[in-house]
């Protein structure tokens, strides 16, 4: 991405931002992120997709690994991961700026389908997260995907094609052979996403890791070894995180009391759960939800 692209997308994601925060556009699956002041260390679970940064710098931590990326670069998540975020340059003069643009698994299938492009149908699992460039032709694609913003009217006929040009362009770059093992059938990290979303759909509930991998069609122990892989932590620890990022949710958007929220994500012990939920957050779930309520209240 030239120097002329990254300005004129940085105003247009700035312009479609009203403030802080992850804003989402009359583009389906498209969010303009917009931060004016760096930030603590966010826990979230990211989802596939593309980031691109134009402005302001971010770190993303999975477990121990740090992934960092600025203007020009993009980070993509190839599965839902539980991360720490934590935008590290940014101020009210040249806030954080970034477009995010989810990832289509069936658009993927298609073009790996129609194009017949050489992808290795055998590689080591890689993780689900990683960090390249955005060369010419996929920042143009990204910039035009922008300007159809100022263009409502193009969005229904244009956006479609030009997301699917994107797709195009990611499997044609650096990092095509892993984007192609999100949608290839069979493939190790399709095995393990789908592992991922029935973790996710029945997070409050015990786990055995040899139904679970009976599910996806692989072996005890390399469902194991190709999990830690692919998320950089086990399935138990994959469970453990989501249920805590959950369990913050809900005592946000409910109100519930640290204790009913334990039970009802899972734990049977709210002490225990308090003490996963400190080594997390860093904090008691009460005085977690008090110090986030006021920074609510001063944004």
């Amino acid at each position: 991405m030239n120097e002329a692209q990254r300005k004129e997308l940085a105003n247009l994601i700035d312009k479609f931002s009203s403030g802080n925060g992850i804003h989402s556009t009359a583009i389906t699956g498209v969010n303009c992120i917009k931060l004016n002041e760096i930030n603590d260390r966010l826990p979230s679970v990211y989802t596939p997709s593309l980031c691109v940064i134009v402005q302001g710098k971010k770190r993303v931590l999975l477990e121990d690994e740090i992934y960092q990326y600025q203007p020009s670069e993009y980070l993509v998540a190839s599965v839902d991961l539980p991360v720490i975020g934590q935008v590290i340059e940014a101020s009210k003069d040249k806030p954080y700026l970034c477009l995010q643009i989810e990832l289509d698994l069936h658009q993927l299938t298609e073009l790996m389908a129609q194009t017949r492009l050489p992808f290795k149908n055998k590689m080591p699992s890689q993780r689900g997260i990683f960090v390249g460039d955005v060369d010419a032709l996929l920042g143009d694609g990204v910039l035009r995907l922008a300007r159809l913003l100022e263009a409502p009217q193009d969005i229904a006929l244009l956006a479609p094609m030009i997301k699917r040009e994107i797709h195009y362009r990611l499997l044609n770059g650096q990092y095509g052979d892993v984007i192609a093992q999100m949608a290839q059938t069979g493939s190790h990290m399709q095995r393990i996403s789908e592992a991922i979303q029935i973790l996710k759909a029945n997070y409050d509930q015990p786990i055995k890791i040899e139904d679970l991998a009976t599910q996806v069609g692989m072996s005890i122990s390399s469902f194991h070894s190709h999990f830690k892989a692919v998320t950089a932590m086990s399935p138990l620890q994959y469970q453990k995180r989501f249920r805590l990022l959950e369990a913050r949710k809900i005592m946000m958007t409910e109100t519930q009391d640290a204790a009913s929220t334990a039970y009802r994500v899972g734990y049977e012990s709210p002490s225990q759960f308090s003490r996963e939920y400190v080594r997390m957050f860093g904090h008691p779930p009460k005085r977690d939800m008090s110090m986030l309520l006021q920074q609510q209240s001063i944004a």
